[in-house]
């Protein structure tokens, strides 16, 4: 946003830990804490002396008469203090800097020396350490009570934080409201925000004053709502015991909300309660429990509802959020994902922005990434081909030295096809997939006549990601990951003719070494279940060739680089439900059944617990992986076909990297100014200009 000089603040928590660092011991993931803040951070400013915001939790709500109008009054029964830490973020070739902030959770007080002279020296050292817990880790395992719990907390904390200051800046220009939507324009990132809803309502009703009707106004005007994903667990519930007891007042105001909503549908459906109740914000369970469903909150609540690639927002619209949809159809609107040119190519891939700049006569395209199209034109030129393939075999070497050196895994062949999948574990990305390829593929090497061995296609494969600590399934994928890597590299049949790495504990460091040698990127989720994907962009944008299926942005991405240029297979998304449903009716190509058959007669050793993995795709196989099984191999093998010329494949290398273009982030980020805030570049203007003027 600096760099396509438009106003803007980032808020967030400034965690003192990362998720987890993932560390493998005899192929199993081990979670261990990642430290963020131990050596501090130089780029940060301290705020404590002059911004501070107390946010409050638990307690009760009180009325009270106002001059004949009812006035609630929250009374907490747990305070912290938000502290603001700012990151200056300053724009590329431009003078424009915005403004990241960042809240850390502090004590009301200190530390609490009553207590500790009364005697309570444990109390006042817990009050401390209650309060610091909010932004110690970043999405604490909620498998608990207790975690899902602090969870709540740390979005509420976020969120309160960041109202007030918004509010506080917009209060120190403003008299009135009435500038409100024209100056503030909220963005909420999936459900994680959403609380923003009912803690802006509280703060202009109960702080500033304002009566229903008008604050309601004001937060349709100026809230707007991103979703990421369609996965259910990621569509947030909260149960209404647990807001009710954590955020009595925010309760009071969802159901509010939703009372006044339903009363909207009821004057629309008639007493159709069955369908009225589909809509509702609270969810009954037939057990009777009672849930908060937080993305229904945003739709309503939003101005504009956004998916972030075509097909997705397309689901949001006929499936996800199809009820809401129908009711508010101008709300809904497509914003496809972007990934920054600067840092995904202009600068780790240095030897890559050196020959763009040379074929295309400045490195103006880095600011305005389609000026790429015209490689188009020189993709089957052989000197720009000569030059490619030796700045691909640069970046390359550079990944190879990385995998080896994290994974302990050596990898002795330079000219062996590098192949990778490097994403968050998870059913339906399919890493699955991908390993029983691989065990097929390592199948057919030791079954070939040595004299055919020579046609074979050299392959490193490489899989990396974290499982989250709690999904046990994604846990067992990254063992059989390490089992199959460990058969296969120390098998001298087959040699370096394929060799399996798993990258522990990827991170974006990692990815800016392994992103710009990659040769072939999978992309292979289930079509229908990826919102978008944004590794795909960047590893198109420095010439990796995709496999993938016509999911997410994989779809845009084969538009703006021709389907010549990717390699897809599978199922589309519009056939998923049916073949879902013909389960009991399918039959599994040979092959997949032959590699399951290798897995659990212990050709890898961990039968057993490989057992609930196999079992998943041949029963239920919710993700289709043995319908695609067959397609993936298939267009394995056209893989292995191109690669053996290199001619071709170089032309698809160049024609990926001239296509991504459309999948710069400046694109995006002006899309939404455009579209949904409003919002005009206004760059600052140099010193010397405002001089000489």
């Amino acid at each position: 946003m600096a760099t396509t000089n438009l106003p803007a603040w980032g808020y967030g928590i400034r965690y003192q830990y990362g998720m987890f660092r993932q560390v493998l011991r005899d192929g199993f993931q081990h979670e261990q804490p990642d430290y963020w803040l131990n050596f501090g951070n130089p780029w940060e400013l301290e705020r404590s002396a002059s911004i501070a915001y107390q946010v409050s939790f638990y307690g009760h709500v009180s009325v009270q008469d106002d001059g004949g109008r009812q006035a609630f009054r929250w009374n907490p029964g747990e305070q912290v203090t938000a502290v603001a830490y700012d990151t200056p973020i300053p724009g590329f070739q431009t003078n424009n800097t915005n403004n990241l902030r960042l809240w850390a959770a502090k004590p009301d007080r200190e530390f609490d020396l009553q207590a500790f002279n009364t005697g309570d020296y444990v109390q006042a050292i817990l009050a401390k350490q209650r309060a610091e817990t909010l932004s110690s880790v970043l999405y604490p395992d909620d498998r608990t009570y207790e975690g899902k719990e602090l969870r709540l907390k740390q979005q509420h904390f976020f969120v309160s934080a960041t109202v007030q200051d918004v509010v506080r800046r917009y209060r120190e220009q403003h008299a009135s409201w009435d500038a409100f939507p024209d100056k503030v324009a909220f963005q909420m990132n999936d459900t994680h925000p959403t609380l923003l809803v009912p803690e802006l309502m509280r703060v202009l009703m109960d702080h500033e004053g304002l009566g229903w009707t008008r604050a309601w106004e004001l937060v349709t005007e100026t809230c707007n709502f991103t979703n990421h994903t369609i996965l259910p667990e990621a569509l947030e519930r909260w149960p209404v015991a647990m807001m009710e007891k954590l955020l009595p007042r925010h309760m009071q105001i969802i159901y509010d909300i939703n009372w006044r909503f339903l009363q909207q549908m009821r004057g629309r459906y008639g007493d159709d309660w069955d369908r009225i109740s589909r809509m509702s914000i609270i969810e009954e369970t037939p057990d009777a429990d009672k849930y908060v469903r937080m993305a229904y909150l945003a739709v309503i609540a939003a101005r504009t509802v956004n998916g972030v690639a075509a097909i997705h927002s397309n689901i949001l619209r006929d499936d996800t959020f199809a009820p809401f949809h129908e009711l508010f159809p101008g709300k809904f609107q497509n914003k496809t994902n972007g990934v920054t040119p600067r840092r995904w190519l202009a600068f780790c891939n240095e030897p890559l922005r050196e020959l763009l700049t040379d074929t295309l006569g400045s490195d103006a395209w880095i600011k305005d990434l389609d000026r790429l199209k015209v490689l188009r034109e020189h993709a089957r030129d052989p000197a720009l081909q000569k030059r490619w393939q030796e700045v691909k075999a640069l970046a390359k070497d550079k990944a190879l030295s990385t995998i080896e050196r994290l994974s302990g895994v050596a990898l002795p062949n330079r000219e062996a096809m590098l192949d990778v999948q490097v994403k968050r574990i998870h059913e339906y990305k399919r890493q699955l997939l991908n390993v029983l390829g691989i065990v097929h593929r390592y199948d057919t090497i030791r079954k070939l006549p040595r004299a055919e061995r020579g046609g074979v296609v050299p392959r490193v494969c490489v899989i990396g990601g974290k499982a989250a600590p709690g999904y046990e399934m994604a846990k067992r994928i990254i063992k059989l990951v390490s089992a199959v890597a460990e058969k296969v590299n120390n098998d001298p049949e087959v040699g370096d003719l394929l060799k399996v790495a798993f990258v522990p504990d990827y991170n974006v460091s990692v990815a800016e070494a392994i992103i710009p040698g990659t040769e072939l990127s999978e992309h292979i989720s289930t079509a229908g279940t990826e919102a978008s994907g944004t590794g795909n962009m960047k590893f198109a944008m420095n010439g990796a060739l995709i496999i993938g299926t016509m999911d997410g942005a994989n779809i845009e991405i084969a538009e703006e680089i021709g389907e010549d240029n990717i390699f897809i297979f599978g199922a589309r998304a519009s056939e998923v439900a049916g073949l879902r449903a013909a389960r009991a009716e399918f039959q599994p190509d040979p092959r997949f059944l032959h590699t399951l058959d290798l897995i659990r007669s212990g050709t890898f050793g961990w039968e057993d617990y490989f057992v609930p993995l196999l079992d998943s795709i041949t029963y239920s196989d919710y993700y289709l992986v043995a319908n695609d099984f067959g397609p993936y191999i298939e267009a394995q093998e056209r893989v292995d076909r191109v690669y053996q010329k290199p001619e071709e494949w170089t032309a698809m290398s160049i024609n990926s990297t001239a296509g991504s273009g459309f999948f710069s982030s400046d694109r995006t980020i002006l899309e939404y100014a455009k579209d949904i805030w409003g919002v005009e570049p206004t760059p600052v203007p140099n010193q010397r200009d405002d001089f000489d003027d």
